[in-house]
């Protein structure tokens, strides 16, 4: 029998932000992923502290971004490899309402440490900006496939990975340990993703998800190094290459691409940028989100050692080191989570706790 603190469920951003809490906490852990299917591989990775269509603050963002500023780097140290990158976000502007609007939210105490009240009037070359762009502090992206596979292969060659599928009809809950094969772990995290709605222990809570397209183009003439955020995100990457996204499609549920996504975003990249271009890939992936915008963290309303670690959503580059720190303390030291982000606020309404 081996015996370790945590078994990890799930080998996306949560999953492994997680397990690189349990390194940082020198707490024992095996991680459990087949590969089959996760959002972060295809995730666009950008990061901000607003959101960037209505100009208001997002929960905890500053706290977000200070561990998240050292979450990554030191773990980009350890594995030599780069992968999290902090460039700006300009924001287009495509009313004089909006102009307007992002010159209260930039004297809004909450959201003015955020937003740069001078905007930028010279166009970038190639993009249009009649009304301008305006400038978003303490930003950048992650490059979360490159993530994923560093991270991943690090751990599997310290053999800290099982690369199999989990199948909850082999787990044995005992008061003050949960047996799987021949794992003995003091606490199991599932961090499944979408793929939750397998899993027996929560599967009743309202974890949505949403599908999301993104497109890989090369455009040799546009020589960005900044992130433009109109009706499409563009993100430089090297090499003249960019990712463009994203489709919102709350009713498919599957991760095929579709040409009707395709078209959405091409027109949206032909409404920013007026140089050709050509597109080299197409993805699909289904976003873990929730129906109060909440993530879903905590403990199973009656097995007190198994926990969840989910729905991050649009946000996981922020949340992941957040939310998987809160997790810990609230498991190693019993600290409270905050309520909002409490998978137990779901617990009472639907009558499984009283």
């Amino acid at each position: 029998m081996i015996n370790v603190d945590y078994l990890i469920v799930g080998a996306g951003i949560a999953g492994l932000c997680m397990a690189r809490q349990c390194q940082l906490k020198n707490k024992s852990f095996l991680i459990i992923d087949d590969s089959s299917r996760t959002s972060s591989k295809i995730a666009g990775g950008m990061f901000n502290p607003v959101v960037l269509k209505r100009f208001t603050s997002i929960w905890e963002s500053q706290d977000q971004l200070n561990i998240a500023y050292k979450f990554y780097p030191y773990l980009e140290e350890e594995l030599k490899q780069k992968f999290f990158h902090r460039i700006p976000i300009y924001r287009k502007f495509a009313s004089i309402e909006e102009q307007n609007n992002w010159f209260v939210a930039s004297d809004n105490p909450v959201t003015s440490p955020f937003l740069n009240p001078k905007l930028e009037t010279n166009s970038f070359l190639h993009i249009p900006s009649p009304y301008g762009l305006g400038e978003v502090f303490d930003t950048g992206y992650l490059d979360v496939g490159l993530f994923v596979k560093t991270f991943q292969n690090d751990l599997k060659e310290k053999n800290f990975y099982i690369e199999e599928t989990f199948l909850y009809d082999e787990i044995s809950i005992n008061e003050n340990y949960v047996d799987w094969k021949n794992i003995r772990a003091k606490s199991i995290v599932f961090a499944e993703g979408f793929s939750m709605h397998n899993n027996p222990f929560f599967n009743y809570l309202p974890l949505d998800g949403t599908k999301g397209e993104l497109l890989y183009v090369r455009i040799p003439d546009l020589k960005l190094k900044s992130i433009v955020k109109s009706g499409v995100f563009i993100i430089p990457i090297g090499d003249d290459v960019y990712k463009v996204g994203a489709t919102y499609n709350w009713q498919d549920k599957t991760d095929v691409i579709t040409e009707e996504a395709k078209n959405e975003l091409l027109e949206g990249l032909e409404g920013l940028i007026d140089c050709p271009y050509e597109v080299i890939e197409h993805f699909a992936g289904i976003r873990p989100t929730v129906k109060d915008r909440r993530p879903l963290v905590g403990s199973h309303y009656k097995y007190k050692n198994i926990y969840l670690l989910n729905g991050l959503g649009t946000r996981g580059v922020l949340l992941g080191p957040y939310l998987s720190e809160k997790l810990l303390l609230h498991i190693e030291e019993g600290l409270p989570l905050d309520k909002n982000i409490d998978v137990s606020r779901y617990y009472k309404k639907l009558q499984l706790i009283k």
